[in-house]
């Protein structure tokens, strides 16, 4: 009888650990370090209003030294940024997985800037965390960025128009690199023109007539390059406002140009799932990434 109360003890014992510790990094999520992307000011910004200062809020792993660091951009169809299901409670899910954790609040229409705002501001991120990997307590070789919805979009454009930074720049930030390590594509917005387009993520960044060649240019699909980074994706086939034809074409060119990475197309969940964490298969996507991390060596 003693040795069943002193296991049921140590059994709530446990639980009671394990409640505290998810409760502990969820805390963690809910604060973090905020930091202006642009300090001396955003390029082209439209005033001096919070909406005209991007950033971005750290969230450092305790206990680990380097860790990797995932920057998050939540969707919103460039009108609005999903903070929640797909902001804060992935930086809840990269602390409880090793990663630190940046989440990005880039530029949209709803606060009024397309095309080239968003991606100045997800590519400044990229740099801001590799100059600054030192201070962050970051391993600069394990930088990754995900995206949801438009800012899936976001992410793809950032993986296939990156550049080794400005070696001439007076500007420490702007002379390091904007190619991530990594990147996650949830659900993403990718191709445009099509009648698989979400169209209007593509009228939110561009505008009502934008110029054939930019609108080529940021259809993904078609900018995919050997260099583009590793990257994980996920779709499902439920997905009415962003099909997952989306997701299918930027594999292929994936394929083509030989650049490494997985896609898994679930049966079941409709657009905006976040972790999916309620919908019988789909709700595995979180821990199939996490192991396509771990096998390619950006976490342990």
């Amino acid at each position: 009888m003693r040795i069943q109360l002193f296991g049921l003890r140590l059994l709530l014992a446990l639980l009671l650990w394990m409640a505290a510790a998810s409760f502990g990094n969820r805390l963690l999520a809910a604060e973090g370090e905020v930091f202006l992307l642009w300090e001396r000011g955003a390029p082209g910004a439209l005033g001096e209003e919070p909406k005209d200062k991007p950033q971005v809020t750290l969230h450092r792993l305790p206990g680990v030294d380097r860790a990797p660091l995932l920057i998050i951009c939540p969707g919103g169809g460039y009108g609005g940024l999903a903070m929640d299901h797909e902001g804060h409670q992935i930086v809840a899910w990269a602390l409880e997985n090793g990663m630190s954790a940046l989440l990005c609040e880039y530029r949209h229409r709803g606060k009024g800037y397309g095309h080239p705002a968003p991606l100045q501001d997800a590519q400044r991120a990229i740099r801001l965390a590799r100059t600054r990997a030192d201070q962050w307590n970051i391993d600069p070789a394990k930088i990754g960025i995900l995206g949801f919805s438009a800012g899936g979009h976001l992410v793809s454009t950032v993986i296939t128009h990156f550049d080794a930074g400005d070696s001439a720049s007076a500007d420490p930030i702007a002379r390091s690199s904007s190619r991530p390590d990594f990147a996650i594509l949830c659900y993403p917005v990718i191709a445009f023109n099509q009648p698989f387009t979400h169209g209007g993520s593509q009228k939110n960044l561009l505008g009502e007539n934008p110029d054939p060649e930019l609108v080529a240019s940021l259809s993904s699909e078609r900018q995919v390059k050997s260099d583009t980074p590793p990257t994980f994706l996920f779709h499902t086939q439920e997905d009415k406002p962003v099909p997952p034809q989306n997701s299918l074409v930027f594999y292929q060119a994936m394929v083509e140009k030989g650049v490494p990475g997985e896609l898994h197309l679930f049966e079941k969940g409709p657009h905006g799932v976040g972790l999916a964490k309620s919908i019988p298969g789909t709700g595995e996507w979180p821990g199939l990434c996490l192991k396509w991390l771990r096998s390619r060596g950006f976490v342990k």
